[in-house]
């Protein structure tokens, strides 16, 4: 710095370092700014500088520095206590308990050195007059951690009886800590009740309720309350992410990840931290972070995945098992030095009992976007079961067949393989049937194998089965678009079929399955070429006629309920969705009722689509939780995280969002697990994200619509989902009151969209914008934002937003450079906008809205003119000011006036606002007979007589008439 700053300087200098993110820069300002102090050669300069540098060294990873000053402190407040102001007083004795547990934290300071520390610090209170609470609250925090659980008991008692006075620890820190001792007593139950007022933001403060959240994350999962859990991690950890002297708390949150199947979660965390590793100045919290890391490198390592590269400290690459090994011996090391220091094996004794917990869930989703560490941790291996011989196997494998069971295929898998490894040759029919599965198991590229399945039915003797063979890889051709003539073969097989069954040469299941495979390729069909629309209705009709009379057999109950769904399809395609609605629903339920569940889902789910059609909730939800309830057991994860996505729309479309969130939140977890993380999965956060916000939980929402964000593609998603992902980020950036990240959100989703043809979003986009950008203090940023939307809302014709934001840039030019003249120019400008607009409105409904918002500029214009006078204004600009104020607030009053009583409550609150400046003026007789008829505005209002705003006016009418009547009697 290259000149002396000046004592108020100086203390600015202090606050806005104060401001500033905890860490080593905003330390070493603080030391540069005690140097500035003592060239001024004012003692309380000093002070000051010595007690920022301890407040910013104690929000640090560099505790350890605050020794030093603190003792230059205590030094200079022993030899000269005049110099000390009533704050530096109260604050000298606040850092005790600093000093306390700072030196708790380092195991080079002796115990014995402590203990009389804590004696030093009770007398100083004793002397200062304070209660004993501090003191042994402290005591308590001694004693609980070297293990002496016998006097942590009596300190903790005697901590909670003595008085609260202004030394006590704030109650969300008090809570925290009272809470923890009972969490590690194993009383979980009494720990989140104690916390229950700092989560629920009655007691806060700036590390809490960061701490608690942190902290109750393992009881919570001891109690089996996951969700709750899960919450409290994404709402905790966005708090504790970018406070660096809460590495304790960060390591809370990384065992959460290694104690609920979320490893990749906790190795993300690792990596945004790499100096956790080393950072020296707080030993006691580096032990804490090393006991998690070697617990979560264990996790991974019985997963087998030792050899993955993982984050961890500087200057090397490290495999999860280095990692283990090494975190482990770093950990059991400090812990070493903490029990010499202590006497006691205690910290070591938890340290590898951290070190060495086991998992307290299998898996927890908790929505957010990781990179896969492993797999779902599989369930224990069951019993091996017995060898199986050739023939049970192949009994096994038809009496699936016969049922239609989806592990049918692995049945006949099993088959092929005991036959390979016995060396037998299976005889004809047996080798069509495993060929045939085969074939089904192969999707797409099974057509070859359909033929070769065909081929050895007819070596069987099954001609029959041979066409159907013949019509499946038919239907595969036409699926995948390698044939063109399909429908003419496949008429040429159902002629086949048809002709041996009149002969007595096939039976109904096969010929069934050739009438189906027809169905099915003309009803693929029609998706492309809307002439064959009544070829494929008759060949469904006819399906169905032939396999109504047989659904005694599984098979055939199969087709018929099939060829419902078919009809039910059709008459969708033909307009009639009440009627496509009721099929689809009879397809299920017979599917259900013949034992073939896993064939109902296709068919609810579309069903639930068709509910929502046709605005049937109930229907939509009833048939979405049964597609769900009948494919959980039998799909694979891009199935399950379908219908789960399904789910979660209807009951969000009911409002119905805490279900919904649920739904969303299994969604992307089975995403993720099907490998499709960017694309449904993104979808799936995104939805899980809007519903929280809608439930009010916007730190969740926040940190899940953040995961979606870097996944969500215009190409894949669609721009509009980025938009609305970017809205609902500036939502949340509000209500958690970081109005900057707001703003660069709907500032970026306003980019967006002003490629669109519609441009209403566009335009409230930059308005919100603004309003962040001016909540942010940054006016210059909100002027050009409110120019922008106020140039789009005038394009688009929209008066009121027009008006909303001229009044917005004019609140702004006041306080700043442009000053009063600007402020007044864009107020008469957003006046004129509003009458020009209501005398050319088309209807009343119109009219009255432009007059409304023309009192309300009116109100804004007159209360900007009165504040503009300031306190320190002399008696003649007052005058004028209040003067020109009145004017428009009279014009408010007339204009909410001609709106009748509707606008009463607008028309009272410009009444009073003008009678205390009538007040002010010293007009007792205008200011009275102002206060007169917002009472007689209530005396028919008898029905809102009770109404809070009724009561709120008439109460400030009687005060004014009050004061009138005794400024007059002076």
């Amino acid at each position: 710095m290259s000149q002396v700053m000046d004592f108020e300087s100086l203390r600015r200098a202090m606050a806005d370092n104060y401001d500033q993110p905890e860490g080593p820069a905003r330390n070493a300002r603080a030391e540069q700014l005690l140097v500035e102090a003592e060239k001024l050669d004012i003692p309380l300069a000093v002070i000051e500088a010595l007690g920022h540098q301890l407040k910013v060294y104690n929000y640090s990873s560099e505790k350890d520095k605050m020794f030093v000053p603190f003792a230059r402190l205590l030094r200079m407040w022993d030899e000269r206590p005049e110099d000390f102001d009533e704050y530096e007083v109260h604050s000298l004795h606040w850092v005790f308990k600093w000093m306390s547990a700072g030196m708790l934290g380092q195991p080079h300071i002796p115990l014995a050195s402590i203990e009389k520390w804590l004696g030093e610090m009770e007398h100083r209170y004793r002397l200062a007059g304070h209660s004993e609470r501090a003191v042994r609250g402290a005591e308590f925090s001694v004693a609980a951690h070297i293990g002496d659980l016998e006097r942590a008991e009596r300190a903790y008692a005697a901590w909670l009886a003595a008085d609260r006075d202004e030394m006590a620890d704030c109650h969300a820190c008090e809570l925290h800590d009272q809470g923890w001792w009972q969490a590690r007593r194993g009383e979980d139950e009494r720990a989140l009740e104690l916390w229950r007022p700092v989560l629920e933001g009655e007691y806060v403060c700036a590390h809490e309720p960061h701490a608690v959240l942190a902290s109750s994350l393992l009881p919570l999962l001891r109690l089996d309350r996951l969700g709750e859990a899960r919450a409290h991690h994404l709402r905790g950890f966005r708090l504790v992410r970018a406070m660096e002297s809460m590495r304790g708390s960060y390591a809370d949150h990384v065992e959460f990840c290694a104690l609920t199947g979320n490893e990749a979660r906790g190795l993300e965390l690792l990596a945004e931290r790499p100096a956790y590793f080393t950072d020296s100045g707080e030993p006691r919290s580096k032990l804490d972070f090393l006991a998690v890391v070697a617990l979560l490198m264990g996790r991974l390592v019985e997963r087998g995945l030792g050899e993955r590269t993982v984050p961890g400290p500087a200057g090397r690459e490290w495999t999860a098992r280095e990692l283990a090994a090494h975190a482990r011996g770093e950990a059991l090391s400090l812990a070493a030095r903490f029990d010499a220091r202590n006497g006691t094996s205690y910290v070591s004794e938890r340290t590898r009992e951290r070190m060495d917990r086991r998992p307290l869930v299998d898996r927890l989703p908790l929505g957010v976007r990781v990179v896969r560490a492993a797999p779902v941790a599989a369930p224990a291996p069951a019993a091996p079961a017995p060898e199986r011989g050739l023939a049970e196997l192949l009994a096994e494998a038809r009496r699936l067949s016969d049922a239609l069971h989806p592990a049918s295929m692995d049945a006949w898998a099993a088959v092929a393989r005991a036959a390979a490894a016995e060396g037998t040759e299976l005889d004809p029919r047996d080798q069509a049937d495993l060929a045939d599965h085969e074939a089904l198991s192969r999707g797409p590229e099974g057509a070859a194998l359909f033929d070769r399945a065909a081929e050895l039915y007819e070596a069987a003797g099954d001609p029959g089965e041979a066409l159907a063979a013949r019509t499946r890889a038919t239907f595969v051709r036409a699926l995948t678009g390698q044939s063109d003539d399909a429908p003419e073969t496949v008429a040429g097989l159902r002629e086949r079929v048809l002709a041996l069954f009149e002969e007595g040469a096939t039976e109904v299941r096969p010929t069934a399955s050739v009438l189906v495979g027809r169905a099915r390729i003309l009803m693929h069909r029609l998706r492309e070429d809307e002439s064959v629309a009544q070829a494929a209705e008759e060949a469904v009709r006819e399906l169905l006629a032939f396999a109504e009379p047989h659904t005694c057999d599984v098979r055939l109950a199969s087709r018929a309920a099939e060829a419902k769904a078919m009809l039910g399809e059709l008459a969708g395609r033909a307009g009639d969705a009440e009627a496509g609605a009721e099929l689809l629903a009879r397809a299920a339920e017979e599917y259900v009722a013949a034992g073939l569940p896993w064939f109902a889902v296709e068919h609810e789910a579309r069903l639930a689509g068709l509910a929502r059609q046709l605005g049937d909730a109930e229907g939509a939800q009833r048939a979405a939780r049964a597609a769900l309830e009948h494919g959980r057991e039998y799909l694979e994860p891009v199935g399950q995280a379908q219908l789960h996505l399904q789910l979660a729309e209807v009951l969000g479309a009911s409002e119905e969002f805490p279900e919904a969130a649920e739904h969303a939140l299994e969604a992307a977890h089975w995403a993720d697990e099907a490998g499709e993380g960017p694309t449904l999965g993104a979808w799936a956060r995104y939805q899980l994200g809007g519903f929280l916000l809608r439930q009010g939980r916007f730190a969740e929402a926040a940190e899940v619509l953040e995961s979606a964000l870097p996944d969500l593609t215009a190409e894949t998603h669609g721009d509009g989902a980025i938009v609305q992902t970017r809205w609902w980020l500036g939502d949340c950036h509000t209500e958690l009151g970081e109005h900057r990240a707001a703003a660069e959100q709907w500032l970026k989703a306003a980019e967006i969209a002003r490629h669109w043809p519609q441009q209403r979003d566009h335009a409230m986009l930059a308005h919100l914008a603004a309003e962040a950008l001016g909540r942010a203090e940054l006016p210059a940023e909100a002027e050009r934002a409110y120019a922008r939307a106020g140039d789009l809302w005038r394009e688009l014709g929209n008066t009121h937003g027009l008006v909303r934001a001229l009044r917005a840039r004019a609140w702004l030019a006041a306080r700043g450079e442009a000053g009063l003249e600007a402020a007044r120019e864009l107020m008469a400008q957003a006046a004129q906008e509003c009458a020009s607009a209501a005398a050319s409105a088309a209807d009343d409904d119109t009219r009255d809205g432009l007059l409304t918002e023309l009192g309300h500029t009116h109100r804004q214009f007159g209360d900007l003119i009165a504040r503009s006078a300031g306190e320190e204004a002399d008696e003649e600009t007052m005058r004028t000011a209040f003067d020109e104020a009145l004017r428009h607030l009279t014009e408010a009053i007339a204009a909410f006036e001609s709106l009748g009583p509707g606008a009463r409550d607008a028309r009272t609150g410009a009444e009073l606002a003008a009678g205390w400046l009538e007040a002010d003026l010293r007009r007792p007789d205008a200011a009275s007979a102002r206060a007169r008829a917002v009472l007689s505005a209530y005396e028919d209002a008898e029905a809102d007589s009770d109404a809070e705003t009724a009561r709120a006016r008439r109460a400030e009418a009687q005060r004014m008439l009050e004061l009138v009547t005794a400024h007059l009697e002076e």
